[in-house]
C-alpha cells in the first residue's frame, strides 16, 4: 500500500466541499455527475442555505450563494463545470467536472487530485491520483448507491493476516510508553490546548488514536501555513486538560477497534478471492446497527447547527452520530465532541452533516488506520511497542486495483495547477455577471421530502414536532410534514 505523505487527507463532495458524494462515471452513457439527491441543475443550490445565506441565477446560467454580509462562499460555473467554495476558515476549494466524466479537486494547502472512474470484477470503481509536496500517489474506491447518494467507499491497498489484526484489536497485557517526537514541533505546540498523546498505551486502538489525531493536526497546521490562512482561533480551553479528553479518546479508540474487526473480516473475505461488502465497510452499515458512532473530521467542513447557523468542523474535530436519521433522509445529525474554538462550532452543539460527507470521515479514519498499522508493522518491537506476531504479513491488493484502472495524468502536478488558475478567471467572470431577471422563485410541493424543503428554503425559525407530524415555520410560510413529506402548505 502506498502510503503518501497525505495519505489521509481526501476532500468532500461539490457543495460541502469534499468530493466523494457523487457517482464515478464511465463514459457518455452514464449520463453527468449527479450533483446531489434533487439532480439540480446548479450544484451550489443542493444543499441547505445557511439561513440568512443569498442566492441567485446569472444571466449565463451560472449560479452564486453568498452569506450573510455578502461574502461569497460558493460559485458555480456551468459552462467550465467548475465549483468554487470559500470555506469559514479562509481556504479555498475547486471541484471541475470535465468532458471525460473526471472529475479535478484542487484546494490550497492540501492535496489535489484527479479521479477517474472505471469497471473492475464488474463493479464501479474509481481512482484518485493524488499530489502533495511533490509527491504521487493513489487511492481506490468503490461506488456505492444509497438513499439515492452514490457514495465512494475506500477499499484498502492493503490486507494483513488475521493473527496481525487480532494483535491491533486486542490489548497488549501490559501498557507500554512511546515517544512519539513531536516536542519542537511548530503544529505540537500550537495545537497543545486541544491535544496531547496518552502518557502509557494498553492497545493498539489507542496507539492509532493518537497517530490519527496527530496525523491531522499535522495537516492542518502545514495547510494553514501554505495557503496563507489564519484561523485566529478562540480556543474552546486555553489552559488545563486539552480539549480532546480522554473519554473522548476512548470513544475514538473503540471506533478504532470496529474497524480493525471489520478490515480483519475482509481480509479473511479477500483470502478466499471474495469481495468485500461495499454497504459493509461504508456507513450504510454504520447508520443500521443501532449503535452509536465516532467520526473525526479530515479536513474542513462547512455546516449548519439545527437553527441553520454556519459554522465549521476541521481536522481532529470529532462528531458522534447517536441515532440514526429517518430512512429517506440525506442527511445525519450529529453532536460535536471535541472543537479547536471560535470559528469551529462549540463543543455539544448538534450540527447536520451530509451522509456523502459522513461517508468521506468513515473512509478517513479507514485511510489514516491503514497508515497506522504500516507504521505499527514497521515499528513493532523497538521504542517500547510490543514485537507483532511473525505472520503479520499480508497481501498488497492495490496493483489489482491499478491493473484495471485507466493510465494515470501525464503531469498531474501541471494540470492541477492549470485547473486551479482556470478556477480564479472562472470566479471573476461569473461574480462580474448581472443577476438573471427569468430567476424562478423558490416553491415547494406536496410530498417532498423535509431535506427538499431546506434544501430550497434552508433552516426554519422554528420547529414543531408533534410526532408523525412535524410543522416548519418560514417567514409568512407554515409547512406540514406527515411522515417526514409535506401533506399541507399554510
Amino acid at each position: 500500500m502506498n502510503h503518501g505523505p497525505a495519505a489521509n487527507r481526501p476532500g468532500g463532495d461539490p457543495f460541502n466541499h469534499q468530493p466523494g458524494g457523487d457517482r464515478f462515471n464511465h463514459g457518455p452513457d452514464r449520463g453527468q455527475f449527479n450533483h446531489g439527491p434533487n439532480g439540480a441543475n446548479h450544484p451550489v443550490f443542493d444543499r441547505p442555505a445557511p439561513r440568512g445565506s443569498n442566492e441567485h441565477i446569472t444571466r449565463s446560467g451560472d449560479a452564486v450563494r453568498m452569506r450573510p454580509g455578502g461574502r461569497v462562499s460558493d460559485i458555480h460555473d456551468a459552462r467550465r463545470g467548475i465549483d468554487i467554495h470559500h470555506n469559514m476558515g479562509g481556504g479555498r476549494r475547486v471541484i471541475v467536472d470535465r468532458p471525460d466524466h473526471s472529475r479535478v479537486f484542487v484546494e490550497r494547502g492540501r492535496p489535489g487530485f484527479v479521479e477517474r472512474g472505471y469497471r473492475f470484477r464488474d463493479h464501479d470503481f474509481g481512482r484518485r491520483s493524488y499530489f502533495y509536496q511533490g509527491h504521487e500517489y493513489h487511492r481506490y474506491y468503490r461506488d456505492y448507491g444509497f438513499r439515492g447518494l452514490h457514495l465512494n467507499v475506500y477499499a484498502p491497498g492493503y490486507y494483513y493476516r488475521p493473527a496481525f489484526y487480532g494483535w491491533a484489536y486486542h490489548p497488549w497485557g501490559t501498557s507500554i510508553s512511546f515517544h512519539w517526537g513531536w516536542g519542537g514541533n511548530p503544529w505540537y505546540g500550537h495545537y497543545g490546548y486541544y491535544f496531547q498523546p496518552s502518557p502509557v498505551y494498553s492497545s493498539a486502538a489507542f496507539w492509532l488514536t493518537d497517530y490519527m489525531i496527530a496525523q491531522d493536526l499535522q495537516a492542518a497546521y502545514a495547510a494553514h501555513q501554505e495557503a496563507g490562512e489564519d484561523y485566529g482561533y478562540a480556543p474552546a480551553q486555553a489552559s488545563g486538560q486539552p480539549v480532546l479528553t480522554p473519554e473522548v479518546k476512548q470513544l475514538i479508540a473503540d471506533e478504532v477497534n470496529n474497524q480493525l474487526a471489520l478490515e480483519n473480516q475482509e481480509a479473511q473475505q479477500n483470502a478466499q478471492q471474495l469481495d468485500p461488502d461495499p454497504a459493509s465497510s461504508g456507513i450504510a452499515r454504520l447508520l443500521s446497527d443501532g449503535r452509536p458512532h465516532v467520526f473525526v473530521a479530515g479536513g474542513n467542513l462547512d455546516v449548519t447547527d439545527m437553527n441553520g447557523q454556519e459554522c465549521v468542523v476541521s481536522d481532529g474535530d470529532t462528531l458522534q452520530l447517536r441515532e440514526a436519521p429517518p430512512a429517506d433522509a440525506t442527511s445525519a445529525n450529529l453532536v460535536v465532541l471535541s472543537s479547536k474554538g471560535r470559528p469551529e462550532c462549540q463543543i455539544s452543539l448538534t450540527v447536520q452533516v451530509q451522509l456523502s460527507d459522513l461517508q468521506e470521515m468513515q473512509n478517513h479514519m479507514r485511510e489514516t488506520i491503514d497508515q497506522g498499522l504500516k507504521e505499527l508493522q514497521d515499528k513493532q518491537g523497538s521504542g517500547g511497542l510490543p514485537a507483532a506476531p511473525q505472520t503479520a504479513q499480508g497481501a498488497p491488493i492495490e496493483a489489482m486495483y491499478a491493473s484495471a484502472a485507466p493510465p494515470p495524468e501525464a503531469n498531474l502536478s501541471a494540470e492541477l495547477q492549470q485547473q486551479d488558475r482556470q478556477s480564479e478567471q472562472a470566479e471573476n467572470d461569473v461574480t462580474a455577471e448581472p443577476v438573471s431577471a427569468q430567476q424562478a422563485p423558490a416553491s415547494v410541493e406536496i410530498g417532498q421530502t423535509i431535506d427538499q424543503v431546506q434544501t430550497t428554503f434552508g433552516m426554519p425559525s422554528r420547529v414543531a414536532n408533534l410526532g408523525p407530524k412535524v410543522i416548519y415555520y418560514y417567514d409568512g410560510m407554515k409547512v406540514i410534514f406527515i411522515d417526514g413529506r409535506v401533506s399541507d402548505v399554510e
